[in-house]
């Protein structure tokens, strides 16, 4: 493994576990005050950060090593694009819904 390799590796697992306690305060927020715009602010930050970051190291991972086909990169790509794009639509909902 080369030095970049790693560099990419260590932020994006930083990345990985501040959005998962970013979404985890804001999911003790929604247990604390029942609030499902704080459930939507809560999922949001997890799809945004820890699922898409995980897909998108995991994807890049298996297609550095040829375990899946070059030609997959292009839907895979997609598909973390639209999980970004659902976690931030969740968290423009939670901070437009009104109780």
């Amino acid at each position: 493994m080369d030095d970049w390799y790693l560099a990419i590796f260590a932020v994006s697992l930083a990345s990985t576990a501040v959005g998962l306690f970013v979404g985890y305060q804001a999911y003790r927020g929604f247990r604390r005050h029942q609030s499902a715009a704080m459930q939507y602010l809560s999922a949001g930050l997890i799809l945004l950060t820890a699922v898409t970051n995980t897909a998108a190291f995991v994807g890049s991972a298996l297609l550095r090593y040829g375990v899946i086909d070059a030609s997959l990169q292009s839907p895979f790509t997609l598909g973390v694009r639209l999980l970004q794009f659902a976690g931030l639509l969740c968290i423009a909902y939670s901070l437009y819904r009104r109780p």
